[in-house]
C-alpha cells in the first residue's frame, strides 16, 4: 500500500501502469515538479530530448517552426503554474517572454532542446527559493522539503522533529514563527493545493487523490478542501473543467513539454 502510493505520487506516469486507477498524466508529473521547486526531479524528466518527445502535435510541417510552437506552449505553462505557486505574475511572464524571444531566433533543434532544459531549471530553482524565502533556519528548510517530498503518506510532527533531528516542541515554535502556520496546518494546505491541482489537471477521481494525498477518509478530505475552497472537490472540478481547457489547450494532451 505504502509503496503503491510512492509509486503513484512521485513517478507519477512515468510508464502506463495497471493499478486499480488511472495514472498521472506525464505533462502534471512535470509541471507539478517545477512548481514545487523539485530541481532533481525535472532534471530527470527532462533527460529525453525535447525535440525527441512523442506526441507532440503538428502545428507547423516546418520541424523546427513546430519545435517553437511547442517550446512556447511549455513556456506559458509554466508561467501559468509558477503563479499558481505563488511567483508573482509579473515575473512568471516576464520570464516566459525572455525565453520565447530566445527560441524564437534558435536555429537547430538541438538549440531548442538546451534552451527548453534551462528554462525549466530556472522557473523550477525559482520555484524553490521562493518556497524558502521565508525560512532563516536549517531545521525548518528541512521540514519543508520533507513535506513537499512526503506529501503522499501521513506526516507527523514527531516524524518530522526525527527526520530534522530536534526536540518536536522546538520545531513546533520555530516552524509557526518562519512559516506563519503550524505544522499540521501547513501540511494540510499544502496536501488540499496539490488536490486541487491533480482536481484540474489529472484524471484521478476525488477518492483516489484522498487515497494518495493520505488523508484520513474521502469525507474528512471533502470537509477540509470545502472549507478552503468553497466547493467539494466533485463540484469544483465540474465548475472549472471547461473553462481550464478553454485556457490550457494542450493541457490534455501527453508529453506537451
Amino acid at each position: 500500500m505504502k509503496l503503491e502510493k510512492e509509486y503513484l505520487y512521485h513517478e507519477f506516469i512515468q510508464r502506463e501502469n495497471e493499478f486499480s486507477r488511472a495514472a498521472y498524466r506525464p505533462e502534471f508529473d512535470f509541471y507539478l515538479a517545477v512548481m514545487q521547486g523539485d530541481v532533481e526531479r525535472v532534471k530527470v524528466l527532462c533527460e529525453d530530448a525535447f525535440s525527441n518527445k512523442e506526441g507532440l502535435g503538428v502545428l507547423s510541417k516546418n520541424p523546427l517552426q513546430n519545435l517553437k510552437y511547442h517550446f512556447a506552449i511549455t513556456a506559458a505553462m509554466l508561467a501559468r503554474y509558477c503563479i499558481e505557486g505563488g511567483m508573482e505574475m509579473s515575473d512568471s511572464y516576464s520570464l516566459s517572454d525572455f525565453y520565447i524571444q530566445k527560441a524564437d531566433v534558435a536555429t537547430n533543434a538541438e538549440a531548442l532542446t538546451e534552451l527548453h532544459n534551462v528554462m525549466c531549471i530556472d522557473y523550477t530553482k525559482k520555484m524553490k527559493g521562493l518556497r524558502k524565502s521565508k525560512i532563516t533556519s536549517m531545521p525548518v528548510a528541512k521540514a519543508v522539503d520533507y513535506i513537499y517530498d512526503h506529501l503522499n503518506t501521513r506526516i507527523t510532527l514527531s516524524v518530522l522533529a526525527e527526520h530534522v533531528g530536534v526536540n518536536p516542541s522546538y520545531l513546533s515554535r520555530v516552524f509557526k514563527r518562519e512559516m506563519g502556520d503550524t505544522v499540521n496546518g501547513y501540511i494540510k494546505n499544502k496536501k488540499l493545493e496539490t488536490a486541487r491541482n491533480m482536481l484540474l489537471y489529472s484524471d484521478f477521481t476525488a477518492a483516489e487523490i484522498s487515497f494518495i494525498l493520505s488523508f484520513n477518509s474521502q469525507s474528512y478530505f471533502t470537509e477540509v478542501f470545502r472549507k478552503k475552497y468553497g466547493l467539494t472537490p466533485s463540484d469544483f472540478r465540474a465548475q472549472n473543467l471547461f473553462s481550464n481547457e478553454l485556457d490550457n489547450p494542450g493541457i490534455r494532451s501527453k508529453n506537451r513539454h
